[in-house]
């Protein structure tokens, strides 16, 4: 048997460094040494499923394998992906409420029917068909629009989750009734109550990988982004380098959207303080 099904494996400071490192330099994830535990815990999972004696035996494994495969399941791993409908529900009301009808408006004196966002750390796909949701129901009676929304992720697990669009009853419980009616597809009864998410919406979504410290298949302008409980992972400069970059693609008048828990406080930056975690490029 296994010893690492009966006892507790232990994550050497060393092993934890190099890993830390490894992902640092990968994705410019601060995995600092309160995330010791965690990542710890994570990994262990992957050394029982492998039957490895080790976190460096497993890190060897890893290493060894040219596709790479693996060490995209190691990011997978240690990625968050704490996600769901209208999240942080006061993005949504701005968007619905304010920023979209106003943008709308000038579009449409300027002939201009293309609409792009961007969600950045999409994991699952409940934020993208949200926006989506939002996007459409705004747009309702206002004519053809060219509407595209970008969710991208560092997590291929998650990707192929959000591709799939199928989420159960729990998770769509925060989506209003109506709109779950219109834009989501019950599948199965009762308990195994199934909803899949219909193709009005998946239609005007594309799901890509995508390392935010590479290079980025979008060149913009983009209307607006979602970058939200993303950047509290990466140090100062990444943050910096990062809000930089999203303002050179964010068209006139667009807003950044972040995470409760985050703000652009002792970061360098040209963007207009909206509401908290929201910031407009004028």
């Amino acid at each position: 048997m296994n010893t690492l099904l009966t006892k507790e494996v232990i994550l050497s400071e060393e092993d934890f460094q190099l890993i830390s490192d490894i992902v640092y330099k990968h994705c410019r994830i601060n995995l600092h040494t309160g995330k010791k535990e965690l990542v710890r815990a994570r990994l262990a999972k992957k050394l029982r499923q492998g039957n490895f004696n080790s976190f460096r035996e497993y890190l060897k494994y890893v290493f060894a394998d040219k596709t790479g495969r693996e060490f995209s399941n190691l990011i997978d791993s240690l990625s968050t992906n704490l996600t769901s409908f209208f999240r942080e529900k006061q993005h949504f009301d701005f968007l619905q409420d304010k920023f979209l009808p106003t943008i709308i408006e000038r579009k449409k004196k300027n002939k201009d029917y293309r609409i792009r966002a961007w969600s950045a750390g999409c994991s699952s796909g409940e934020e993208v068909y949200s926006i989506a949701i939002t996007l459409l129901e705004a747009l309702e009676g206002q004519g053809q629009w060219d509407v595209k929304i970008l969710g991208s992720d560092i997590s291929t697990k998650m990707l192929e989750t959000a591709r799939k669009g199928y989420y159960n009853a729990e998770r769509v419980e925060s989506v209003p009734a109506h709109q779950r009616n219109k834009y989501l597809l019950s599948k199965g009864k009762n308990n195994s109550k199934v909803f899949e998410v219909s193709k009005t919406l998946k239609d005007i979504v594309v799901f890509r990988h995508l390392n935010l410290m590479e290079s980025w298949p979008l060149k913009g302008p983009l209307d607006f982004i979602f970058c939200r409980n993303v950047m509290i992972y990466f140090d100062k400069p990444t943050q910096q380098n990062l809000i930089d970059r999203y303002w050179d693609i964010l068209n006139s008048g667009s807003v950044l959207f972040t995470g409760h828990s985050e703000s652009l406080t002792g970061i360098k930056h040209k963007y207009k303080y909206v509401q908290p975690t929201i910031y407009m490029k004028t």
